[in-house]
């Protein structure tokens, strides 16, 4: 709870909310100590399930919120970078999110996988794999086109994919650039 409160403009006012609060929940700031990758919420499912499999290290942090139909993934801060897709929101410095108790497991707005505490958080290449697998079964099984690349990379550079596929498929999810 200490971790996750941390990012909070008042630690100890979050975690009263958390846990005596009427909500449950507190804004807290992106961009300092990680930032959110949201992706729509069958990707985001999908992937979170990946995510345990592709990884010998326990995956980071991911938020569900049902009502919007959106997963974030927690990652670290990484300021010169963007993910491009449909659907696909990188949430860096100057940003927001509102979570709820790193416990809860339940209701509209609920931790898949809840903070550990110790500040893992998930590793953007293994988190890349399984958007790209995931993006790639999903096209497929809704027959539209999967796109050529899914990265992280500078703005500026664009490496292993082709510009004109990415455009062709713009429909996608989970391309970084």
């Amino acid at each position: 709870m200490e971790w996750l409160a941390a990012a909070s403009e008042d630690p100890g006012a979050c975690k009263h909310e958390w846990q005596n609060g009427s909500t449950g929940v507190t804004l807290l700031e992106a961009g300092r100590f990680w930032d959110v990758l949201i992706v729509p919420e069958e990707l985001g499912l999908r992937v979170a399930d990946l995510m345990e499999e592709l990884t010998p290290l326990d995956p980071g942090p991911c938020l569900l919120d049902a009502r919007r139909r959106r997963v974030g993934f927690l990652l670290p801060p990484e300021p010169q970078t963007l993910w491009i897709g449909t659907g696909v929101r990188l949430l860096g410095a100057g940003t927001w999110i509102t979570a709820p108790a790193p416990h809860c497991r339940w209701g509209a707005l609920r931790w898949l996988v809840p903070p550990d505490g110790t500040g893992t958080l998930n590793m953007p290449e293994v988190l890349e794999v399984a958007l790209q697998r995931c993006a790639s079964e999903l096209s497929r099984l809704q027959g539209r086109c999967a796109p050529a690349a899914h990265g992280r990379t500078a703005p500026d550079e664009m490496p292993g994919s082709d510009p004109r596929m990415v455009r062709q498929c713009a429909a996608g999810a989970g391309v970084r650039r």
